[in-house]
């Protein structure tokens, strides 16, 4: 039994851990301690309180993976409903399909019953002001001051890196009976092109799990990971019989074969091994992660390892 998340995951970690102790599935411990990171309005990497796109509407991603059957649900660009992931669940145990978008992903939501609301907190709306509207040209407004639809491509240049306004939550567990299972959540890349869906909802691209060899997430450039396919490979490598640190070694090199300078590269990853065996990974230096084992009075934080893109 085991648990591992993000740094941002922490406030969901005793939550999730309370599930496995008494018994529960790791695919419910996964879905309850991201729905507390995507409640943190102070989070604005996740859920409400999120950094919205150039228009300043929230759109989130989420997606979630059982390990043992190999189903996953996710939702991309979902408008008005917080618990992405537990829509995320609901569209892997009730629908035929795996991943609901836009306007579908909404109405999903409201034939589930959940409470529709705005998810741009005073906060968040404030630092878009200043941040982004603040940036453009009187000209590129209307009368009303929003972001003209004819220049949206321009102003898509001057959005903020992936990873220093905006993020993801990645948490997965295994629980008592060995069943691996793995959640992402975010807000995506702040500032974003509206629509714009990361790897986050992507499965394969930010998040993977099989039971029978080990599970990886991941945050950062997400458009990278999708043309890499950087969960899924970690898996991939681990089937091979690599050992945990060397399949994610071998999947963050595979980054450098994109056309992108590497020393550019932002990617961040928490990944696990049937055996029991956890990893950090980022690119960037002094990145940390939270996790808990048996034994543990408490889960622990820990810088990542840092594998620069070469």
């Amino acid at each position: 039994m085991f648990l591992i998340a993000s740094g941002n995951g922490d406030v969901g970690m005793d939550a999730a851990w309370e599930v496995l102790e008494r018994g529960g599935t790791a695919l419910d411990a996964v879905e309850a301690g991201t729905r507390l990171v995507e409640d943190n309005p102070a989070d604005h990497t996740v859920g409400y309180g999120g950094f919205p796109n150039l228009l300043g509407e929230v759109e989130l991603d989420a997606s979630i993976m059982d390990g043992s059957t190999l189903r996953a649900g996710a939702v991309g660009a979902l408008r008005g409903y917080r618990a992405a992931i537990s829509v995320a669940r609901r569209v892997m145990e009730e629908l035929p399909h795996v991943l609901l978008v836009g306007e579908g992903a909404a109405r999903f939501a409201a034939e589930l019953g959940l409470p529709r609301e705005d998810l741009l907190t005073p906060e968040a709306a404030a630092v878009y002001r200043e941040g982004v509207a603040g940036k453009l040209p009187a000209r590129f407004r209307n009368a009303e001051g929003s972001i003209m639809s004819d220049v949206l491509r321009r102003a898509a240049g001057i959005a903020a890196d992936p990873e220093r306004a905006a993020g993801t939550v990645n948490f997965i567990a295994r629980d008592a009976a060995g069943a691996i299972a793995s959640a992402v959540s975010t807000s995506g890349w702040a500032w974003k092109y509206p629509g714009r869906i990361g790897d986050s909802p992507i499965i394969g691209a930010g998040n993977y799990a099989d039971s029978r060899y080990g599970a990886a997430a991941c945050t950062g450039w997400g458009e990278l990971a999708m043309r890499a396919s950087t969960a899924r490979t970690v898996v991939l490598y681990l089937r091979t019989g690599m050992g945990l640190e060397a399949a994610c070694r071998a999947a963050f090199a595979d980054l450098a074969e994109l056309d992108r300078d590497p020393a550019r590269i932002i990617m961040s990853m928490v990944a696990v091994d049937a055996a029991g065996g956890m990893l950090a990974v980022s690119t960037a230096p002094e990145r940390d992660y939270v996790y808990r084992t048996p034994g543990m009075a408490a889960y622990a934080r820990a810088h990542r390892l840092h594998l620069p893109v070469r």
